[in-house]
C-alpha cells in the first residue's frame, strides 16, 4: 500500500478510544488499521502479550502506558484499566487499547468497550489474528482439515479467579469437539486433561503446547493427553502458552514451515497415498 492510501485509513479521534488487536506476536500480522493506530495514537494503552516490535511502529512522541495483566503475577485491576481509557478520552486524548491476539477473544475487550459505552466515550472495535489460529498456524498446526475435524472449540483454561472454569461442560466437549484449542490452560493442565480423559478422551491423543507464539522466542512442545502435566513440568516452558488437543496436532510434522526454513525437513503429506498423490 503506498503513502497516500495508508493516509486515506479512518484516524483516531481526539477524545475516542481504539479497541485494536495486535495479532499473538508477529507485527507482520497486524492489521493495516492496527498500524494506523500506532503510527495516530496520542496515547497506547498495551498489555503484557503485545510484542514489543508492534510498539516500535508508534508515531514518535506518542505515550505508552503499560496495563498488562499476567496470572500470578503483580497487575492492574480490570476496572482501573477500562476506567483509564475514559480519563484520557477525556482529557482530549486519542487513545489507543493494544491488546494481544483479538480483543473479543479471551482478551477483556468486551468489558473495556461495555466501560466506554457507560460514561459515552466513542470507540471502534479493531480485530486482530488470535492467537488459537495464528499462534497454531506459526507453528505448523491448523485448527481445521477436512479430513479430520468439522468443528473446533476454543476455551480459557481459567476464570478470573485464576482457577479451571467450573461452568465448561468438559463431558460435552471432551465427546463433541474433535480440536479442542485452550488459552491460558497451562497452569492446570493436569486437572484439564484429566477432566477430558473422564469425558472419554483417550489418553494417547496427541497434544501441542505453543509458548510465545509467533515470536522470535517460539517454543513447542509435543505430547498425549495422557503425558501433558508430566512433560509440561519436565521441559521448563512457560506461559505464554496456546495449547491445542486433537488429530491436527499430528499434521505438525508435515507442517512445521518455521522449522523447514531453519532447515528442519518436513515429512510427507500424510494424506497423500488416499488422495491418489504420489507420496514422498
Amino acid at each position: 500500500m503506498n503513502d497516500k492510501a495508508f493516509s486515506q485509513l479512518p484516524t483516531i479521534g481526539p477524545g475516542s478510544v481504539w479497541l485494536v488487536g495486535a495479532g499473538p506476536g508477529d507485527p507482520g500480522l497486524l492489521t493495516l488499521l492496527a498500524a494506523r493506530a500506532l503510527a495516530d495514537a496520542d496515547v497506547i494503552v498495551y498489555d503484557a502479550l503485545v510484542n514489543d516490535d508492534c510498539l516500535k511502529l508508534a508515531r514518535s512522541g506518542a505515550v505508552l502506558e503499560y496495563a498488562g495483566k499476567r496470572g500470578g503475577k503483580p497487575s492492574a485491576r480490570q476496572r482501573d484499566i477500562s476506567l483509564r481509557l475514559v480519563e484520557l478520552a477525556r482529557e482530549g486524548c486519542k487513545v489507543l487499547r493494544l491488546k494481544g491476539g483479538d480483543p473479543f477473544v479471551f482478551g477483556r475487550g468486551g468489558e473495556e468497550a461495555l466501560t466506554l459505552v457507560e460514561h459515552n466515550v466513542p470507540f471502534r472495535i479493531v480485530p486482530g489474528i488470535t492467537a488459537g489460529i495464528g499462534g497454531l498456524s506459526y507453528a505448523g498446526i491448523p485448527v481445521t482439515h477436512r479430513e479430520i475435524n468439522h468443528a473446533v472449540t476454543f476455551l480459557t483454561g481459567h476464570d478470573s479467579s485464576g482457577v479451571v472454569p467450573d461452568r465448561i461442560d468438559w463431558d460435552a466437549i471432551g465427546k463433541g469437539s474433535p480440536v479442542i484449542v485452550m488459552y491460558m490452560a497451562m497452569k492446570h493442565i493436569g486437572q484439564i486433561s484429566a477432566n477430558l480423559i473422564a469425558a472419554g478422551r483417550s489418553p494417547s491423543e496427541p497434544m501441542a503446547f505453543v509458548c510465545n507464539a509467533a515470536t522470535a522466542q517460539q517454543a513447542v512442545l509435543e505430547t498425549t493427553l495422557g503425558e501433558a502435566a508430566q512433560a509440561v513440568a519436565a521441559s521448563g516452558l512457560e506461559p505464554p502458552a496456546i495449547v491445542v488437543v486433537g488429530e491436527v496436532v499430528r499434521l505438525r510434522a508435515s507442517l512445521d514451515w518455521l522449522g523447514a526454513l531453519s532447515g528442519r525437513k518436513l515429512a510427507s503429506d500424510p494424506f497423500a497415498s488416499e488422495n491418489g498423490k504420489e507420496t514422498a
